[in-house]
């Protein structure tokens, strides 16, 4: 038997995408390629492909507290991304585990609409995921439209951008990585995709990359959150594990092919570069 090197090992709480190109599945593709070892936590089974979400059945704070539990009481996670968490059962079940848990960073990415325009979550569940899962996050990742629903402000320049994100600070997330910012110049050539981080000690840095013009884009919210996750497992440090990520997502995005009808996904990924 020859020696192996140890996994990190990270684990998702998410939806199942079933044409693959976001939630679990993506996550589960992203940890492999950056050499961790995933397990995960379903939170509700999805109706979607690529031209849209179709419905849902979502799962109960006892199928959650199960799955996590398992996975907790067994393996050595290092960290944890959650996803789409469609009901306050869920999330305060998954809040409580966690807490109590050895898990050292927690990426949260509020999944709250489909790019489709399909709620995947209520209010209550949002007020709880703030209530909950914001303080005890490493970081919370969200898009414009996601930041928008949840600092219940208008979003259209980088002064609305860190308004936004002082919210989410003094809901208690620790640092805030607000994503999407290539809206604001639509106008301009040689656009740039740009994503805002702020951290509570009030620090503010960017991460840019060439905006690549495409409908390929399936999954990239999902596999950033998740590569980031991955690089916080391995010991990178949060400026440097976004930096990476964002590195991994124009790379994804670049080399996505047509596939389905609608927006194709992202193409992880899985040069030995990554590992």
């Amino acid at each position: 038997m020859t020696d192996q090197i140890e996994k990190p090992v990270c684990m998702t709480i998410a939806g199942v995408d079933p044409s693959g190109g976001a939630g679990v599945i993506a996550d589960i593709k992203t940890f492999t390629a950056f050499g961790c070892y995933a397990a995960a936590a379903i939170s509700s089974l999805t109706f979607q492909n690529t031209t849209g979400v179709f419905g849902s059945v979502d799962q109960d704070a006892a199928s959650i507290k199960g799955q996590i539990s398992a996975v907790l009481d067994d393996l050595p996670v290092v960290a944890v991304k959650t996803g789409m968490l469609p009901n306050r059962g869920v999330i305060e079940t998954a809040a409580a585990l966690l807490k109590d848990s050895s898990v050292k960073y927690l990426v949260v990415d509020p999944v709250v609409r489909s790019t489709s325009g399909y709620d995947l979550i209520d209010d209550s569940a949002l007020r709880a995921a703030i209530e909950d899962l914001f303080p005890l996050s490493s970081i919370v990742t969200p898009n414009l439209q996601e930041a928008e629903r949840i600092s219940g402000m208008k979003i259209d320049s980088v002064d609305a951008v860190r308004l936004a994100a002082d919210k989410m600070i003094s809901f208690g997330a620790k640092n805030v990585l607000i994503k999407g910012g290539h809206f604001f110049d639509d106008a301009a050539e040689n656009r740039m995709a740009v994503d805002h981080l702020f951290t509570s000690g009030g620090d503010h840095r960017t991460f840019e990359a060439p905006f690549i013009e495409t409908d390929f884009t399936h999954g990239t919210g999902c596999v950033l959150a998740a590569a980031i996750t991955a690089n916080l497992a391995k010991g990178n440090s949060l400026v440097d594990s976004i930096a990476i990520s964002k590195e991994f997502v124009t790379e994804a995005i670049r080399t996505a092919y047509k596939l389905g009808r609608g927006h194709s996904p992202v193409n992880i990924p899985t040069d030995r570069r990554w590992l």
